[in-house]
């Protein structure tokens, strides 16, 4: 079968056995550190996109992600609902009611941020109805103002199903300061577990209780939540709600309260990613040092290849074939470990703690109890393909130099 000369000679150099074992061991250790370089990253990066992922879940299936607001209470939502659910964008719209307080319980406060829902069809934009702990979300009725609570807030006053706890919210009055607080008594009646810090400072109610705080009707509701199916389109979608329904609307997002979270870990994805490029970097330039110990070595031979013809081009050909075998084989070697690795690391950590005894991951102190690891295509394209330019961005000042040896020189002091 007809091979070029170069991709001939530059495949057998990689594959002979040379007469000095230094430079062979340069060239395994350079494809060793390319292929653990390539590793680490696709681990890593895997890693962060499984943290990303369960924030996303558990955050933003907390939270609304977007809001239909009225300039006024709104008398009857249903049509508000109705219009959003219009949008092919839009899966659900429920009524919802926000207030913020503070919650006192024998001499300990915390600030609060109350949600006013219909615990009936609060499943359908939610995931507060697959982590109650305590409790039933059932068991907010209309009138009776009980309230689930997150873990933390449970766990900091030692609350338990059944306890009562009160709640202050600003009322603005005719009072010299304009503003004087007004005292709820509510009752414990679920509790909740995300595992977020939402667990802190989040607390549900019945939109009826919601409206009787703030001296409403009991049917009327501050806004129309919406579940869309597209995260990153909310904004645009709520807005195109928003004005179709007219001037006594207004939009909100989940971009305006979540979005520095969500901003600040593709930053910090982003910056991983560069810092661990610089270690793939290092190992594909070691082929570098490889080349040039193997252009001195085989100085003999490229005279040789010189004076039967061979051009300067050809001879630069060779040695880049070479490298860039090294650097492929590394890359591939990193890429099939690394996704091996980060599709198996939940199951290597939980080995490594049932064989250590000790949790690496306990769920008291982080929101998860296990590593997530979500796989992306795009991420295994984007490191090996870095790891590909770079091996072959490696290869041509070596490759340069090889080509620039004059035959006679070399065969002189060979």
């Amino acid at each position: 079968m007809f091979r070029p000369l170069s991709i001939f000679i530059g495949t057998r150099y990689t594959r002979a056995k040379r007469r000095n074992r230094f430079v062979s061991f340069i060239s395994m250790t350079s494809m060793i550190g390319l292929a653990l370089g390539v590793l680490a990253m696709i681990v890593v990066l895997s890693v962060m996109n499984g943290f990303q992922r369960e924030m996303s879940n558990r955050i933003l299936g907390m939270v609304p992600h977007a809001t239909i607001v009225g300039v006024k209470p709104i008398d009857d939502w249903c049509p508000v609902a109705d219009a959003a659910m219009k949008n092919p964008e839009v899966t659900a719209a429920v009524p919802f009611t926000e207030l913020d307080g503070m919650l006192s319980f024998k001499g300990l406060m915390q600030p609060i941020q109350i949600s006013g829902i219909d615990p009936a069809q609060e499943g359908k934009v939610s995931i507060v109805t697959q982590h109650i702990a305590q409790g039933s979300l059932e068991d907010l009725k209309p009138g009776e103002f009980g309230v689930v609570l997150g873990d933390i807030t449970a766990r900091r006053f030692r609350l338990a199903v059944g306890d009562k706890i009160t709640l202050i919210v600003p009322e603005a009055s005719t009072a010299p300061g304009g503003i004087t607080p007004r005292l709820q008594r509510l009752n414990v009646v679920g509790i909740f577990k995300v595992g977020a810090e939402l667990d802190g400072t989040m607390g549900l109610i019945h939109m009826a209780d919601a409206a009787a705080i703030q001296h409403w009707e009991p049917n009327q509701v501050q806004s129309v939540r919406l579940a869309v199916k597209d995260l990153y389109a909310a904004p645009q979608v709520s807005q195109q709600v928003a004005a179709g329904l007219g001037d006594g609307y207004k939009a909100d997002d989940w971009t305006h309260t979540q979005g520095s979270l969500f901003s600040a870990m593709k930053m910090e994805k982003t910056m991983i990613g560069l810092l661990l490029l610089m270690i793939v970097a290092v190992a594909a330039f070691n082929i570098i040092a490889t080349l040039i110990m193997v252009v001195n070595d085989k100085g003999a031979d490229i005279a040789i290849l010189r004076t039967i013809g061979a051009t300067p081009r050809q001879i630069m050909a060779i040695f880049m074939v070479q490298g860039t075998v090294i650097g492929i084989v590394g890359t591939l070697i990193g890429g099939v470990l690394g996704v091996i690795a980060a599709l198996n690391v939940s199951e290597l950590v939980g080995w490594m703690e049932r064989v250590s005894g000790q949790h690496i991951f306990s769920s008291d102190v982080y929101f998860v109890s296990n590593l997530p690891s979500e796989l992306q295509g795009g991420d295994v394209a984007l490191i090996c393909g870095a790891g590909f330019v770079l091996s072959f961005l490696a290869t041509l000042y070596p490759a340069y130099r090889a080509a620039k040896i004059q035959p006679a020189h070399a065969l002189r002091y060979s």
